[in-house]
C-alpha cells in the first residue's frame, strides 16, 4: 500500500526529475527514475488490492485527501517530465534509425571508397 512517507519520497524524486527534465539533464533524470522505480516497487511489494481498499477506507478523511492530492501532483509531474523527455527520445530514435539505415546501406552496397 502506498503510505504517506513513500508518497513523499516519490514526490521528492519526481520534483527532482522534473527539474532534471527542464534542464535537459538526461543522465540525472535516468538515475532519479531508477530511484523512483525502486520506491514504486517497494510500495507494490506485498500489495493486496482488497486489503489496500479496506485500509484506504479506514483512513481519516484528511489523510485520504492528502494522499489523493499527492498522487494527483505526482501524475502532473509525470506529465510535465514527459513533455520534456518525449521530444528528446524522439530525436534519439531518429538519430539511431539514421545510423541503422546508413549501416544497412553500407552492408548492402559496400563502402564507397575511391
Amino acid at each position: 500500500m502506498l503510505t504517506r512517507p513513500t508518497l513523499d519520497a516519490l514526490l521528492a524524486r519526481y520534483e527532482a526529475m522534473a527539474e532534471a527534465a527542464r534542464a535537459n539533464d538526461w543522465d540525472r533524470l535516468a538515475a532519479l527514475e531508477r530511484e523512483a522505480a525502486a520506491l514504486r516497487d517497494t510500495a507494490r511489494l506485498g500489495a493486496d488490492a482488497t486489503a489496500d481498499a479496506a485500509a484506504m477506507a479506514a483512513l481519516p478523511a484528511d489523510e485520504a485527501a492528502a494522499l489523493r492530492t499527492g498522487i494527483e501532483h505526482l501524475l502532473a509531474l509525470d506529465a510535465e517530465i514527459r513533455t520534456h523527455a518525449d521530444p528528446f527520445l524522439a530525436s534519439v530514435r531518429k538519430l539511431l534509425a539514421g545510423g541503422r539505415q546508413e549501416r544497412a546501406v553500407r552492408n548492402a552496397y559496400g563502402a564507397l571508397a575511391p
